[in-house]
């Protein structure tokens, strides 16, 4: 028998199967095809907690230790800091920068032109800044210079006077342009969180936790974005200047103001929430609550966000609108936003952010149709390319096709001399970095790297058929396996009345959410349709209503076109289902109800 849902949150465990975890709610077989299972936990693990003890079950479900659990509660940047000085260079950068500040030297600091890449830049200037140097950003064009430092813009910096360049969110992989560069009358640090070759670039300091040198403690920090390595060097740097006694006569500057931007980079670099990264967020996202940086506070007004922002608005709000501005826009419009403490500049740059977003959404919608038309269906990595498509819209893109075909996706945009720039996204348990370090190491390509869920390159275009039967070689059985055991995982079940923003409150308190610590999932049921139709392009709305008389509404993005939405919309009113997802708060109506975002659904039998 299925669990007896109660307006309770406390998951109980359903029909144990011939072999494998225990079924929830008796489902094997999904609308989607596939089985439901609690979350992390087994029915003894469960004993001892009562139905009110619901963040430490959501807590240990991830994967929390008992004795962890009080850190884990509250997470906070004292409980999870590592000491800087156990990452290889740390303290040579430091000392570096160190002398910088205390020489008045021109610095200038080289960014990707990502989130990741802006926020890391704005953190090294601002606290620069606060510490008396006035350091120069410079973010690369996509379109005219391609990823990273290249030995031209190196020496560029230089002969313009720089005699220290940081570079941030790239830099680990660079070999050409770093040792073109060594002529330049500079030192250059590299502050990266990309997978590394056992060979590092020429630079007087290489920080990454992904170094394939770095002892075991530091290397469990390589979940980190590169704003929070940069975040980790910041606090290196106050050290450093306080041995030094650069702060006798002077205040020290408050590191944690800038969690804002950590916070903002970590999320939408897709981080593993997890130790240090679910510190750097829930305390950053108290910072952008009081709205101290002028350029967020305008970004947030420019995404319509009337109330604090949350870790899905980073992600799905303000993320977005500072990528478009390297991806189809100024490549630099971001960092500058970020860095300015004039309003009226903030809001200007906010407002134009906010257009090419816009226009990104219209030039992405048109790459995703024909990349969907050419991926292949016999394979188990999907690669795709096509002519004339925008380089900047092209991870969305395969961020999407993984989406959609659950598989790793690598969409590569070609220009007209037939060379390509590729961007790849990954499913969970398929490391594509690797792969795409092991591709170039291969003569396959002649650039590129990542991280396990994402990856760049650079690939000529008659060796992007090669490159394609290449990683399904290396990386077929790794889909096969990740999607053997894929499973939707549930952390509760609910009766339809206890669908309640009250229930979004209580499910909140474990957070913050994200990629490794993901948001809770609850079922709910049985429920009737009372409505349901297609919205949108392509999303699917239904208003449903539960044995206990209550009923709320259900929605279902991106859709209409899959086997979850086709048979809702063909689902004969008088069948009873359960209900799958995510549990949200919606205050449009001027009132707060909750609504369930669906990511799944079955039948009651």
């Amino acid at each position: 028998m299925p669990p007896r849902p109660s307006d309770s949150v406390a998951g109980d465990v359903g029909d144990v199967g011939a072999a494998g975890p225990p079924l929830a709610l008796g489902v094997a077989s999904s609308f989607l095809g596939q089985p439901w299972h609690w979350r992390g936990l087994a029915a003894d693990a469960r004993e001892g907690f009562g139905t009110d003890d619901l963040v430490t079950q959501l807590l240990l479900a991830r994967g929390c230790p008992r004795e962890a659990l009080d850190a884990h509660r509250l997470p906070s940047i004292r409980g999870f800091m590592p000491d800087p000085s156990i990452f290889r260079d740390m303290d040579r950068a430091a000392d570096r920068l160190a002398d910088a500040v205390e020489g008045r030297e021109q610095v200038a600091v080289f960014g990707d032109y990502d989130v990741d890449g802006a926020t890391s830049a704005a953190l090294l200037i601002r606290l620069l800044r606060a510490l008396g140097l006035t350091a120069r950003p410079y973010i690369p064009d996509r379109l005219m210079e391609g990823y990273g430092p290249s030995g031209a813009a190196l020496l560029r910096l230089a002969g313009e006077g720089a005699s220290l360049i940081v570079t941030v969110d790239c830099g680990a992989q660079a070999f050409e342009a770093l040792e073109a560069a060594r002529a330049a009358p500079a030192d250059i640090v590299v502050v990266d969180h990309h997978k590394c070759l056992s060979a590092l670039p020429p630079a007087h300091a290489l920080v990454n936790p992904n170094r394939l040198d770095e002892a075991s403690e530091a290397a469990a920090h390589g979940h980190l974005a590169a704003v929070g390595v940069c975040f980790l060097l910041g606090a290196a740097l106050i050290r450093t200047l306080r041995a030094r006694g650069f702060f006798a006569d002077r205040a020290e500057p408050r590191l944690l103001d800038l969690l804002d931007l950590v916070a903002l980079g970590t999320v939408a670099d897709v981080a593993q929430l997890r130790g240090l990264n679910r510190a750097f967020v829930a305390q950053g996202l108290k910072v952008m609550a009081q709205r101290r940086n002028v350029g967020i506070a305008a970004l947030i007004e420019a995404s319509r966000l009337t109330r604090a922002p949350t870790c899905q608005d980073l992600g799905f709000a303000l993320g977005p609108r500072i990528n478009a501005g390297g991806r189809v826009g100024r490549a630099d419009l971001g960092v500058r936003l970020l860095v300015t403490d004039d309003a009226a500049e903030a809001q200007a740059i906010a407002v134009e952010l906010d257009r090419l977003n816009e226009e990104r959404r219209t030039i992405e919608a048109d790459v995703q149709v024909v990349a969907e038309e050419r991926a292949r269906s016999d394979r188990m990595v999907t690669v795709v390319a096509g002519e004339g498509w925008h380089p900047g819209v092209i991870g969305i893109v395969a961020g999407r096709l993984k989406e959609r075909l659950d598989r790793p996706s690598i969409v590569i945009a070609l220009d007209e001399h037939g060379m390509g720039k590729g961007s790849g996204r990954s499913i969970t348990g398929v490391d594509l970095g690797a792969a795409i370090l092991a591709a170039r190491e291969h003569g396959l390509l002649l650039a590129g790297g990542g991280h396990a869920m994402a990856a760049g390159l650079t690939v000529a275009g008659d060796k992007i058929e090669a490159l394609a039967d290449f990683l399904e070689d290396r990386l077929a059985a790794a889909v096969a396996i990740a999607r053997e055991g894929r499973s939707l995982r549930l952390d509760a079940v609910v009766a339809p009345g206890g669908v309640t923003p009250a229930l979004v409150e209580s499910l909140d308190a474990g957070g913050p959410y994200g990629t490794g610590w993901p948001a809770p999932r609850i079922a709910t049921g049985p429920v009737r349709l009372v409505k349901v139709d297609r919205v949108g392009v392509n999303h699917v709305r239904a208003i449903v209503a539960g044995d206990d008389g209550r009923s709320f509404k259900a929605m279902a993005f991106r859709a209409a076109d899959t086997a979850l939405g086709q048979t809702l919309l063909a689902a004969p009113p008088h069948r009873r289902l359960w209900l799958a997802g995510r549990v949200r708060r919606d205050d449009w109506s001027g009132r707060a109800v909750a609504e369930l975002h669906l990511d799944d659904a079955a039948w009651v039998e």
